[in-house]
């Protein structure tokens, strides 16, 4: 099948590629029940050390530079305890931490959780951390701008390999709040 954004060889429905993916997204994709059926999910095999935004939309397509989302671990705190959330923005924008999030949190204070934090708690690798899969009671804060675009490129648990995802799906993952002005330029 040829992918719907991207300069890629093939891509196939996520739930025929399970070997691919860690356990986490694997389990998401097989449990996915939203309004976009799974088989739009799709799966494209990547070179690992083309994982970061500017070398892999330069190997990949520049039209992706716009298609592309970040997924980003923030710990918010308060008093003693700590919130683990993620954060889908458009590759284009940086994420608005210290506005937007820490708001939502309600925290005091909000930074990006160290490397160990996120792979530990997602069980995904660094570079390939997607919101397909996240512990379920973790909130997942959605830009607006990505939820509107027909694809999205995001992770897929892995360095290697990239899920193409309809935009509107990234709504519908548990925990998920849609939020303007989450991704700034």
């Amino acid at each position: 099948m040829r992918a719907p954004i991207g300069d890629f060889d093939h891509a196939t429905p996520a739930p025929d590629r399970l070997d691919e993916l860690t356990a986490p997204v694997a389990a998401a994709v097989r449990a996915w029940s939203g309004s976009v059926p799974a088989d739009q999910l799709l799966y494209v095999d990547t070179d690992p050390r083309w994982a970061d935004t500017a070398v892999f939309v330069e190997h990949y397509g520049r039209d992706l530079l716009e298609r592309s989302a970040n997924c980003v671990v923030v710990a918010g705190k308060r008093g003693g305890g700590t919130t683990l959330a993620a954060c889908v923005v458009l590759s284009t924008t940086r994420l608005d931490v210290n506005g937007v999030v820490r708001r939502h949190l309600g925290a005091r204070k909000a930074s990006f959780a160290p490397m160990d934090t996120a792979t530990g708690e997602t069980g995904m690798e660094y570079g390939g951390i997607t919101p397909v899969g996240l512990p379920g009671d973790w909130p997942v804060l959605v830009d607006a701008a990505v939820v509107d675009l027909p694809y999205v490129l995001v992770g897929s648990g892995r360095r290697r390999g990239k899920l193409l995802v309809p935009g509107k799906a990234f709504a519908e993952l548990p925990g998920a709040v849609v939020l303007e002005g989450l991704g700034v330029a």
